[in-house]
């Protein structure tokens, strides 16, 4: 099963949240339904940007690249 890169933008402030999961769409259905501490202020979210990985290890070093490059020309660059 493969894991996901995510990036969510809040609708509410238009700050961006990084993440990675092994089920999309229960993860977003989850920051969209305030269950994640670290989200749920700045509902609603939209998915803006998914990548695929076959391991998670993968998953994890594009989300802390992503993370430790965290600027809004950055990230506005990969999901263009």
């Amino acid at each position: 099963m493969p894991f996901y890169v995510y990036i969510l933008k809040s609708l509410k402030d238009n700050s961006f949240y990084i993440g990675q999961t092994k089920d999309i769409i229960k993860r977003f259905a989850n920051h969209n339904s305030k269950k994640c501490k670290s989200t749920k202020s700045k509902v609603p979210w939209e998915l803006i940007h998914i990548e695929e990985f076959p391991t998670r290890k993968e998953a994890m070093q594009r989300e802390k690249e992503i993370k430790k490059r965290k600027k809004r020309k950055f990230i506005e660059k990969i999901i263009n």
